[in-house]
C-alpha cells in the first residue's frame, strides 16, 4: 500500500463551520469523508474566534423579508439577490437542524427557557443568537465533538493542502488531457508530522480554507487565514470574484507589543457601547446618523479619518454604560482586556480597526459549487455574492453553515449518482515530485517575505486605497511573487514554505483586482 496515496469519496480542506457543516451532512449521507486541519486535530480558525453571534430570526414574525433588506443596505447592494433571499429563507432552517438537533450548540436563554437576541450594527432587529462573547468556539465544540463521532470521518491532522488536482494540469494520460473537460480530483497535501506530501484523490473536493486576514498587518483573525484556497483556485484558474472588498473590523484592541489583535464584538456596541475620540467624546453621530450602530466599512473609514486627522495611534471604545455584568456577557473580551491591564467597566478600551473579514473569493453558486468541476467553495474563501460590497455582522457564521450544508447535499447527491471518475483517471495522477534541495528553508528570510508582504497590504490596499499605492504594490508583489516561485522551486516542502507561497499569491490577485475596480465602493474605498 502506497502511504502517500490516499482515496476517499470526499475531500474537505478545512475544518471551521463550513467544513464540519459539510462533512456531517455528507457523512450522514452514507458518504466516506476525509477532513484535512493543520492543527493536531480539528481547528475551528476563524469560526472559532467569532464572538457576536449567528443570525437566526427575529421572535413573532416573518423576518426574511427585513433581513434581506438589511444585508442589501450594508452591502451597498452589491449583492447577489438570489443568495441573500436563499440565507434569509433558508438559514433559520439550518440554524434549527444543525445547532439545535444535531449539534446543539448552548445559546443563551431567558429564565422562561426562550432563546435571547441581540442586535448588531446595520441590524433592524434583535435576530442574533449568541454564547456569552464565545459564540463560535461554542458553537464549534459542538461540531467538532459530532464530527469526531462520525464512522465515516477520517480527520488527518497536521495536513497543509499545496494545490489542487485537475486533469487538465496534471493527468499523465493524453487522452485526458486533451479533453475539453476539466475536473478536480482531489488535493497534494503536505504532511507535516512525516515531513512528506501526500496524493489524496477525491470524488469530490470542498475547499473551506477560511479568508485572508493574515496578510495584514494589523489582523484579528486565525494563524491559518492566509488565503491559501484563493490561491489554489488561481492557480487551477478558477473564477475569482469581489476580491478587492476586504472588510476590517472597526474594534480591535490596540495593544502595541500583541502579534494579534483581538476582537472586540460589535454586540458591545449593540448593548449600548460607544466610540470617543482622544478628548473622550463621542464619534460616530459626527460621521453617520446611524452612529456606533452604523455598518462596520462606514465606522472603519470613520476611525481611520479621525485618527489621521488627530494623528492618534488609537480610539477608545467606553462600555462603562452598558447594563450588563460585562464579566459574564462578555467574558472572551473581559479578560483580553484585563490581560493588559485595563478594565473595561471603569475605563475606555483603546481600539484600531484590523482586517476581518474576507467578502470575496472563489465563485460559488447556491449549491457550492464553483466553475471547476467537482470543486465546492464554502465559508470564507467563496464568493457566494451574499457580502457585496461588505458583510452584515453576524452574518458569516450563518452563510458558512448553509452554504456548508447546501455543499455537502450536493456533493453526496453526486456520489451517490455513481459519477465518479474513471478508476483509470485516477491511477495516472501522479504522486508529488520535489525538485527541491537546497537547504535554505530560513526562519528569518520567510519572516521577512511575510513582513513585506503584511507591510504592503495594510499601507496600499487596506482600509483606504489610492492608484498610486496600488500600482506600488502591484510592483512590489509582483517581484517578491518571482522571487517567492524560484525560492518555492529549491527548498524542500514545508508548512511554513507553503503558507508563504500561498499568502503572497492571494495578496497578488487580491491587488489586481482592486486596481481594476475603479468605483469606491464598501470595503473597497478608493480616497482618489
Amino acid at each position: 500500500m502506497n502511504t502517500h496515496r490516499l482515496s476517499s469519496q470526499a475531500l474537505i480542506i478545512g475544518t471551521g463551520i463550513a467544513g464540519c457543516a459539510a462533512a456531517l451532512t455528507l457523512a450522514d449521507a452514507g458518504c466516506e469523508v476525509t477532513l484535512i486541519t493543520g492543527g493536531q486535530q480539528a481547528d475551528g480558525g476563524n469560526s472559532e474566534l467569532a464572538q457576536g453571534g449567528i443570525i437566526y430570526k427575529a421572535p413573532d414574525t416573518d423576518d426574511a423579508p427585513a433581513l434581506e433588506r438589511d444585508i442589501l443596505i450594508a452591502g451597498h447592494r452589491c449583492n447577489y439577490v438570489k443568495a441573500v433571499r436563499h440565507l434569509c429563507r433558508k438559514g433559520p432552517e439550518a440554524v434549527e437542524r444543525m445547532l439545535f438537533e444535531r449539534a446543539p450548540a448552548p445559546f443563551e436563554c431567558g429564565p422562561d427557557g426562550s432563546l435571547l437576541r441581540t442586535r448588531e450594527g446595520g441590524h433592524s432587529a434583535a435576530r442574533i443568537l449568541f454564547c456569552a462573547d464565545h459564540t463560535g468556539r461554542s458553537i464549534m465544540e459542538g461540531l467538532k465533538h459530532a464530527v469526531s463521532a462520525s464512522a465515516n470521518i477520517r480527520v488527518l491532522p497536521r495536513r497543509t493542502a499545496i494545490d489542487l488536482l485537475t486533469v487538465r494540469h496534471h493527468s499523465q494520460a493524453l487522452s485526458y488531457r486533451y479533453q475539453t473537460q476539466n475536473r478536480c480530483l482531489g488535493a497534494y497535501v503536505f504532511n507535516e508530522e512525516r515531513g512528506q506530501t501526500e496524493t489524496l484523490l477525491a470524488h469530490q473536493t470542498i475547499l473551506a480554507t477560511g479568508g485572508v486576514g493574515q496578510l495584514y498587518l494589523h489582523s484579528t483573525n486565525a494563524s491559518s487565514a492566509v488565503g491559501s484556497g484563493i490561491a489554489m483556485a488561481s492557480r487551477a484558474g478558477l473564477a475569482l470574484h469581489d476580491l478587492e472588498f476586504v472588510q476590517f473590523h472597526p474594534t480591535a484592541l490596540y495593544h502595541r507589543l500583541a502579534s494579534r489583535s483581538p476582537l472586540i464584538t460589535e454586540a458591545l456596541r449593540g448593548e449600548g457601547a460607544r466610540l470617543l475620540d482622544s478628548a473622550g467624546s463621542p464619534l460616530m453621530s459626527r460621521y453617520d446618523k446611524r452612529g456606533d450602530l452604523a455598518p462596520r466599512d462606514v465606522v472603519a473609514k470613520a476611525m481611520l479619518e479621525e485618527m489621521l486627522l488627530t494623528g492618534q495611534a488609537c480610539l477608545y471604545l467606553d462600555a462603562s454604560c452598558v447594563e450588563h455584568d460585562l464579566e459574564r456577557r462578555f467574558p472572551t473580551v473581559f479578560r483580553a482586556c484585563a490581560e493588559i491591564g485595563i478594565d473595561m467597566a471603569r475605563e475606555p478600551i483603546p481600539v484600531v480597526p484590523a482586517a476581518h473579514y474576507f467578502c470575496g473569493g472563489i465563485l460559488s453558486d447556491l449549491h457550492g459549487r464553483t466553475t471547476l468541476d467537482g470543486l465546492y467553495a464554502v465559508g470564507e474563501c467563496a464568493c457566494t455574492g451574499v457580502h457585496g460590497a461588505n458583510r452584515l455582522a453576524s452574518s458569516s457564521l450563518l452563510e458558512g453553515l448553509l452554504w456548508g450544508i447546501c455543499a455537502g447535499k450536493d456533493a453526496a447527491k453526486r456520489i451517490h449518482a455513481r459519477t465518479a471518475p474513471p478508476k483509470r483517471l485516477m491511477q495516472s495522477i501522479p504522486d508529488w515530485e520535489s525538485a527541491g534541495s537546497e537547504q535554505n528553508d530560513d526562519p528569518a528570510l520567510i519572516a521577512q517575505d511575510w513582513a513585506g508582504i503584511r507591510h504592503t497590504m495594510w499601507n496600499y490596499v487596506g482600509i483606504s486605497r489610492t492608484t498610486s499605492r496600488l500600482r506600488r504594490a502591484f510592483e512590489e508583489l509582483r517581484d517578491l511573487s518571482r522571487h517567492i516561485h524560484d525560492f518555492y522551486k529549491r527548498t524542500p516542502m514545508s508548512k511554513r514554505l507553503v503558507d508563504l507561497f500561498h499568502g503572497c499569491q492571494a495578496a497578488y490577485v487580491i491587488t489586481q483586482s482592486a486596481m481594476r475596480n475603479k468605483r469606491s465602493l464598501g470595503c473597497h474605498n478608493r480616497v482618489d
